[in-house]
């Protein structure tokens, strides 16, 4: 997720920078070519903004792992569906699209987690989930 939406900040910048330089050359200035290049600047630079200061952290692959107690909690809305980790212990919530198999979630069933995130916990990278008691691995997302 991390790669695809540097990737796409990258592109929609570059797209609006082209576009730029076609008006330009074109001698050709719209009101639709404006608002193309407007909007692809605000969101891949909003993208880029996001991505760029963790990039560091990604390449080197300089993670945290953040471990305790931990609570999941799925929802799902519309056609998407994902799982909440919230770790009561460090305040930290991470989110994740694969939804682990397990025998029942909520508040109410405590687990112990192992998530791994980018040093600067802006993005999660995979999680692993043990019984409580036993620290027995229940479910990876390797």
């Amino acid at each position: 997720m991390y790669y695809f939406l540097l990737l796409l900040g990258a592109f929609l910048v570059l797209m609006a920078v082209g576009m730029c330089f076609l008006m330009y050359l074109e001698k050709e200035v719209t009101l639709k070519n404006i608002a193309i290049t407007v909007i692809g600047l605000l969101i891949g630079g909003l993208l880029l903004m996001m991505t760029l200061p963790s990039l560091k952290h990604m390449l080197l692959k300089e993670y945290d792992v953040v471990k305790g107690n931990c609570v999941i909690d799925v929802s799902s809305e519309g056609r998407t569906a994902d799982a909440t980790f919230r770790m009561p212990d460090t305040d930290d919530v991470f989110s994740f699209n694969d939804i682990p198999e397990l025998d029942a979630y909520g508040k109410a069933i405590p687990y112990y987690c192992e998530v791994t995130v980018s040093k600067d916990h802006m993005f999660e990278i995979d999680y692993k989930i043990f019984d409580v008691e036993t620290r027995e691995l229940l479910q990876s997302s390797d």
